[in-house]
């Protein structure tokens, strides 16, 4: 449980530091770019414990399943992050946190984890309501011009991605250390995320990011890293459907930072609807 309420507190802090790294660079390219930092992160504490001499025994099927799982994560990178650059944290957080209620079915009908099942769908019933309430879709930016899906397609692709990530890795890890896991997860990230900005041709303005950007660019990177090492390790020692819940949780924070210092105020139906979803978190750990 202490794995998983650190990885709430950076996952915070990742989202207000990418909203102000990607105010000027692609979505695209910038969640390119964290990724690189996040892989140098995750295998620098794979040396720091030890675990790269166990690469060679993984199976077949765990490796193919940290593939899956790195996929969907990449998905939902790019999905969340293109979001953030259509809309305000406050619009696309409780969306993207929603995961958890995919996230709990998931595990049930999957992995088989129903201990306390009624209140664990009291739980699934509360959070939906709250997403419900704090989904605002008026365009606070109008000036921002897009062609294809809008923002709310977006963050909602970023939840169905991240439900499939939390569902694949813990499978994934189930036979393997949960950091090394967490790098070999990263580096399909990374690999995916930049075919992704190349594919898009945003790598051209590699050289013209604005330095202020890149620095939180990097700095939300250090957070997500440390954010996934608490997560997995997280999966690893606890049930999914206890995990999830608690990691969500960072909405609050995310709520809070964006308040603090982007400006981003809730309107009382979203505060709302911010309560339920705590409640509905703190329910299903009951």
């Amino acid at each position: 449980m202490l794995y998983a309420a650190g990885s709430a507190v950076f996952a915070g802090l990742t989202a207000i530091l990418a909203k102000v790294g990607i105010r000027h660079t692609p979505s695209n390219l910038a969640t390119a770019i964290r990724t690189v930092v996040v892989l140098g992160f995750a295998w620098l504490v794979v040396f720091v414990v030890g675990s790269q001499g166990t690469i060679g025994a993984l199976s077949g099927g765990t490796i193919g399943f940290l593939v899956l799982s790195g996929l969907a994560t990449g998905a939902s990178w790019l999905c969340y992050f293109r979001a953030l650059q259509l809309a305000d944290v406050n619009q696309v957080t409780p969306i993207d946190k929603s995961s958890i209620v995919l996230t709990v079915l998931f595990a049930m009908m999957l992995l088989g984890e129903t201990d306390n099942l009624p209140t664990r769908l009291a739980g699934v019933a509360v959070i939906t309501a709250g997403t419900y309430l704090m989904i605002d879709r008026r365009p606070r930016r109008p000036a921002v011009a897009t062609r294809g899906p809008g923002w709310l397609v977006y963050a909602l692709g970023s939840a169905v991605f991240a439900a499939l990530t939390a569902i694949l890795g813990k499978v994934g890890i189930a036979d393997v250390e949960s950091n090394l896991g967490t790098a070999i997860r990263t580096a399909v990230v990374l690999l995916m995320a930049w075919v992704v900005a190349f594919v898009t041709k945003e790598h051209r303005q590699l050289t013209r990011i604005p330095r202020r950007d890149l620095v939180f660019i990097v700095l939300s990177g250090v957070a997500t890293g440390a954010s996934w090492l608490c997560y997995f390790r997280a999966l690893q020692d606890g049930p999914a459907s206890v995990v999830v819940p608690i990691d969500k949780t960072s909405i609050v924070l995310t709520v809070a930072f964006a308040w603090l210092f982007l400006g981003e105020r809730l309107s009382r139906r979203a505060t709302v609807g911010l309560v339920l979803i705590v409640t509905g978190t703190l329910l299903m750990l009951v």
